[in-house]
């Protein structure tokens, strides 16, 4: 089974260069083309990435987002949401890799078999850094309502903690 699975890239990679063949399509000449329009994307994305990526490294190091943490734990108690993950519940919207770290301090604390590693693995695995995406997303759009799709963004995510933790609660 993990052989087939390895072999799906290169069969799908093979697969479109030879329909792209058979439909006499200049390979090179698209490749390069479509590189040509990545450059100004990356250019008008870089600065939002690196905002956030900043933003992130400076709650964590200036202490505010234990604080924040801190202050969110009641409202997470109240939902039903354990308050070990609430550090997990707030990095990752900003961070994925600083949630992969917090993801494993759980579960190294409180064990992979315990409500809380379930929550947290389930909340990790069923959201993206908000942040992040809405930073790539609306790099490219010239209207931009930020404001609103965050907040939906937001409060969908509390919404899908609160459904995951209750759903552990049966497992």
């Amino acid at each position: 089974m993990n052989k087939f699975l390895a072999l799906i890239v290169p069969a799908l990679f093979l697969i479109s260069f030879g329909y792209a063949l058979l439909k006499k399509v200049r390979l090179y000449d698209s490749f390069t083309s479509g590189v040509k329009e990545a450059i100004p994307l990356v250019t008008s994305i870089f600065p939002y990435i690196a905002s956030v990526a900043m933003l992130t490294k400076l709650l964590e190091v200036s202490g505010l987002e234990l604080k924040i943490t801190e202050w969110i734990s009641p409202v997470f108690s109240f939902f039903g949401v354990p308050t070990e993950i609430a550090p997990l519940l707030f990095v990752k919207p900003l961070s994925g890799s600083g949630a992969i770290s917090v993801l494993s301090e759980i579960l190294t604390r409180f064990g992979v078999d315990s409500y809380a590693g379930r929550c947290a693995c389930v909340a990790y695995g069923s959201s993206e850094t908000i942040f992040y995406i809405g930073a790539v997303y609306f790099a490219g759009l010239k209207r931009k309502k930020l404001t609103l799709a965050l907040a939906i963004s937001l409060l969908s995510y509390l919404a899908s903690a609160v459904l995951c933790c209750f759903l552990c609660r049966f497992m």
